[in-house]
Formats: C-alpha cells, sequence, structure tokens
C-alpha cells in the first residue's frame, strides 16, 4: 500500500490499482467511472495536452456520445471542483487546464505513483549495475510495494489495456532485477519458491526462467534446473514452434557441464563475514553402487523396472497378438502419467452399413468409388489408398472424357477403353470395399488425433526400464547388452544404442549422424573417457544441440564396467522356472 499522501494542497494520484486521489490524507471522491476515465487519460500523458477527440475515443472506443465534446467538458469541470476545490468558478484552472491543443493535467511527476515506481526502479537498478545487491534488493522491494493491483484495475478499454501493459511491463522488469538483486546476494534457497510464482505468472518471460535454473543449480537442485528448462522448451516448441533464446541455452549447457562460473559469487556483492556468507550447495548425490557379483540374488531383489516385469522377446522373432502390458507405478507417476490408453478392440464394419457402401460403386457407375477409398485413406492415414483413390478419379474422368466424345452410335476405339474403365470403378471399386470393410480397424475419433499403437507402448516402457535397470544396475545391463542391437541376444531394450559401447558402424547409422561424427564419438569416448550422459554429446561439441535432442529418446550411455569389478557368476539371461 503507497503512503498516504504528505500534508499539502496538491493532490496525489494512483493509477498501479485503482484509480485514485489523495489530499492531506484523504482519498478524494473522483466521481462516476467515465470521469474517473477522462482523469485517467490525463494522468497516462501526464503534462501533455490531450485533445476531447482523442478524450473521446479513449473513454467511449467505437461507441462515443452524440455530444462527445460537452460531455467531456462537463466531465473535466466536475474534476476540477474535486482537484481544486478553492478556486473560484470564474478563474482558470490550476492543475486542469485547457489549451490551443486540449486539456493538460500539470503536477509534477513525483505526484503520481507510476512516475514515482519507475524512477526508483532505474535507481535500484543503478545501484544494482554498480555492484551493490544488497542495497538494490530493498530498494526494488520497496518500489513493488508500490503495487496495490492490476494497473487501471476499474477502468477497460482498448486504450486502457495498452496501457496496462504497458505499465505490467514496467512491473515485470522490476520484479527481475529484485529477483536478480537477491540471487547475487546469495539469497538462492528463499528466492526459488517466489521465481516459481513469477514464472508461473509471466510463462514467456524467458528471464525469470534463467533465474530460477541458476537459483535451483545454487541450491544443488541439479535435476530439478534441467527440468525447469525441458518445461521452457516444451512451451516454447508447442506454442511457437521456437527453442528457448540463447541466454538459456547457454545457463542449460552450463548446468551440464557443472560450470563452476555458475556457483554463487560475490563479485557484485559486498564483502560478506564468515558469519553471513550462504551456506554452499550440497554436492550431487553419488550414483547407486552395483549389484554383488551374485547376478541371480540381484535379479531377485531388484525393484519392479528390471528383468522380472520384462519379458524377453527374440529380436528378430514375430510379436505375437500382445498381452496386456505391466508399467511400474513409479514410471506412471512421471511423464508416463500422460500417455493416452491402449487403443480398444478392433471391431467391424456393420453389415447395413457395409451393403450400402458396396453397393455405392455399382449404382454410381463407379462415380463414388474414388471418393470411398480416399476417405478410407484418410481415416487410416494410408497413402497406399490415397493413391489408389486418385487412380479410380482418372479413371471416372476417363470414362466422362471419352462418353462425351463419342458423338455417333457407331463403333469407335474409344469403345473397349470406355468398358473396361467402367468395369475397374464399378466392380472393381465395389470387391475394393468389400476387402476394406472387411478388414478390422482400431475405433477412435474421426479427425482426431491417431491412438498410440501398443507396440509403440511397449517399445518405450521397455527403454524405460532398460534405462532403469543401466541407472540402477550398470553391471547386469551391460551382460545383457543394453544399447547393443548388433550383439545376439534375448534382451529387448526398445531398441536403445548406447553411445559408450556402440561400434562406429552402428552410430552411423542413427538419423542425423553422419560417419564423421560417428567417428567423433568413438575417439571422444576413448581419448577423454565414457560420457557420462546422452547431454555430453552436446557439452563435448561431438553433435549440435539440435542433433542430440532429436535422438535423445533412442540414445543411453551405459557406465563402462570398472576394471576391478568381478563378473557375476551366473548369466543374468538365464530364469528359474516360475512356478
Amino acid at each position: 500500500m503507497v503512503a498516504l499522501p504528505d500534508e499539502g494542497p496538491s493532490p496525489r494520484f494512483e493509477i498501479l490499482g485503482r484509480t485514485a486521489a489523495w489530499r492531506d490524507g484523504r482519498e478524494l471522491d473522483l466521481g462516476p467511472g467515465k470521469q474517473r476515465a477522462v482523469l485517467a487519460v490525463l494522468l497516462l500523458t501526464l503534462g501533455r495536452p490531450v485533445s476531447t477527440a482523442s478524450i473521446v475515443r479513449a473513454v467511449w472506443g467505437d461507441e462515443p456520445p452524440d455530444n462527445g465534446a460537452n460531455v467531456v467538458q462537463k466531465y473535466v469541470a466536475g474534476l476540477r471542483r474535486v482537484l481544486e476545490p478553492d478556486r473560484s468558478p470564474r478563474a482558470p484552472g490550476r492543475l486542469l487546464t485547457l489549451t490551443g491543443a486540449g486539456y493538460a493535467l500539470n503536477v509534477p511527476p513525483e505526484a503520481l505513483d507510476a512516475e514515482v515506481f519507475q524512477e526508483r526502479v532505474r535507481a535500484a537498478q543503478a545501484v544494482l549495475a554498480g555492484g551493490d545487491a544488497a542495497r538494490a534488493e530493498p530498494m526494488l522491494r520497496e518500489a513493488l510495494a508500490m503495487w496495490r493491483g492490476p494497473a487501471l484495475a476499474d477502468l477497460s478499454g482498448s486504450f486502457f489495456d495498452a496501457a496496462r501493459d504497458r505499465l505490467e511491463e514496467t512491473r515485470a522488469a522490476g520484479l527481475e532485477a529484485c529477483a536478480e538483486a537477491a540471487l547475487e546476494s546469495g539469497e538462492h534457497a528463499r528466492l526459488v519458491p517466489e521465481l516459481l510464482r513469477l514464472v508461473a505468472e509471466f510463462p514467456l518471460r524467458e528471464g525469470f526462467r534463467y533465474l530460477l535454473m541458476l537459483a535451483l543449480y545454487r541450491c544443488g537442485r541439479q535435476a530439478e534446473a534441467l527440468a525447469a528448462y525441458r518445461d521452457a522448451r516444451d512451451l516454447l516448441a508447442d506454442e511457437f514452434g521456437v527453442e528457448p533464446g540463447e541466454r538459456l541455452q547457454n545457463l542449460h549447457l552450463g548446468i551440464l557441464r557443472s560450470d563452476p562460473s555458475l556457483a554463487a559469487s560475490t563479485a557484485r556483492a559486498p564483502a560478506r563475514t564468515p558469519a553471513q556468507a550462504p551456506a554452499p550447495a550440497d554436492p550431487p548425490a553419488d550414483p547407486p553402487a552395483d549389484p554383488p557379483a551374485d547376478a541371480a540374488e540381484a535379479l531377485r531383489l531388484a525393484p519392479p523396472d528390471p528383468l522380472e516385469t520384462i519379458t524377453p522377446v527374440p529380436t528378430a522373432a514375430v510379436h505375437p497378438p500382445p498381452a496386456p502390458l505391466y508399467i511400474p507405478a513409479h514410471h506412471l507417476a512421471g511423464e508416463h502419467a500422460a500417455w493416452p490408453p491402449p487403443p480398444p478392440p478392433a471391431r467391424r464394419v456393420a453389415w447395413p452399413l457395409r451393403t450400402v457402401l458396396l453397393a455405392l460403386p455399382v449404382f454410381t457407375f463407379g462415380f463414388m468409388t474414388w471418393a470411398l477409398v480416399v476417405y478410407y485413406g484418410a481415416r487410416r492415414r494410408s497413402r497406399a489408398l490415397a493413391l489408389m483413390g486418385a487412380g479410380y478419379l482418372v479413371l471416372s474422368l476417363l470414362f466422362f472424357v471419352g462418353v462425351m466424345s463419342t458423338e455417333t452410335e457407331q463403333s469407335t476405339p474409344w469403345d473397349g477403353p470406355i468398358f473396361f474403365t467402367v468395369l475397374v470403378t464399378m466392380f472393381g471399386g465395389a470387391v475394393h470395399m468389400a476387402i476394406l470393410t472387411a478388414e478390422p480397424h482400431p475405433a477412435g475419433h474421426q479427425g482426431g488425433p491417431p491412438l498410440l499403437n501398443v507396440q509403440l507402448i511397449e517399445r518405450r516402457v521397455r527403454r524405460e526400464q532398460a534405462r532403469s535397470l543401466a541407472a540402477h544396475h550398470p553391471s547386469i545391463a551391460r551382460r545383457l547388452a543394453v544399447g547393443r542391437p548388433d550383439l545376439p541376444r534375448t534382451f529387448d531394450d526398445g531398441g536403445l544404442v548406447d553411445v559408450n559401447s556402440a561400434p562406429e558402424h552402428l552410430l552411423a547409422s542413427l538419423p542425423g549422424v553422419d560417419p564423421h561424427h560417428a567417428k567423433l564419438i568413438v575417439l571422444a569416448r576413448t581419448a577423454h573417457g565414457p560420457l557420462v550422459s546422452v547431454d555430453d554429446l552436446a557439452t563435448r561439441a561431438i553433435l549440435p544441440y539440435q542433433a542430440v535432442h532429436a535422438l535423445r529418446d533412442m540414445l543411453i550411455a551405459v557406465p563402462p564396467a570398472a576394471d576391478a569389478e568381478p563378473e557375476p557368476a551366473v548369466p543374468p539371461v538365464e530364469r528359474a522356472p516360475r512356478l
């Protein structure tokens, strides 16, 4: 809440919230809503004359009154009585004057809260740029406390909406500067909840997401910082089809590299005593240790992710009709909770509708065949059916052209082709429709997105289970050749490719990876050690970031075996018979 104005004859005005005016510690009655709107127009153009026509357009928009000039004059007179109660009726106005260019409100800038707010923000930003973040933050918080709600909250219209957006942008800049000052002061732990709220309030402002990622990283919450970047990338890609800005991408790569320059720094903050220095961020937790050498015992005690929930499937075998899949509960808690349910059982076309579809090509002399086939092609998203429908359309047009060009009753060379096109489009179309309507097809919403195929769900589940196995039990993952589709095996990992062990020719077969980049991957993991994660391909400048993002779903980085790691005594692919 803004402090009440000091004693004095000049009123103070507020637009950072409901439009209001104060004098001598008392709020003035500004009259009806339109009169308040006229005052708001003059406040937004403080010290500059505004023509009567401009006031009418701003206040009434596309529905001006018939006598707009007289109405504005009446409201100005009402404002003069409120703002200058001691003025004589015939004396010229001191605050609200009339010039040849229009009406002007002549009050100093410090009499309007919006001007005071912007001046305080500029002063605090100068202090922050000078390196005194500890002094800049309270200055910014004091300025932000002047906001009592949405600017011009009691007024509507396109003119006031545009002004409200401009004022809201200054508030967002002040909030961002305040968060930056707090971050520079080492208050990253306290700042995280506030930044989460600001990101939700300003989802398209990358500055808040940048500060949130940095604050999370400095709190030792690296995974959450990367998740915040993923959320920003998904939002921008879904809404606008663009990637985050360069500043945000560089911060993301810096977090992946654990760049020391991102740690809490006092370069811009004043010196602190040891008691005031922020506590260092907790180091990332060490990865879980590998299981004991007894692989059979490790398999028995493993969580639902590993082998007990996966049915070994030979990679070259033909899949039988898929059985119901087991999906661990902790998978459903993550991004897989958004998966659509498996498609419903296939169904056939009802016989009355099928009879009509079979009869249409015959009774329309084949002219409806192409439309029916194209419809089925679009419904099943089949390019082959669409091309067949185009072929039927060409035959129908040939029949029509042939009939129109045959004007005599004598036999012509066109008779044979015309008769052939009739047979194909009529009876061939009927047979084609019989085949199409006899095939069961998945029931879904016409025109909506296609339902996920159960094989696709199965592959994603197997990939996630293989990733979990590699993260918690890397020795078992290596023995099962996770990420090595070039090796014979009985374990299905969903088609993953391990960047730490896959041969060069297999890496070169990946989409977007040429032989040169495949050789770079092999040389990098040989000369500089194994890759900790798939993102190392980008951080080590082996592959472009866009290529890594496109391949992220099919790549995995299985930790290599340590030199002293004992080999499991029992082959993990062997199973005890189930009772």
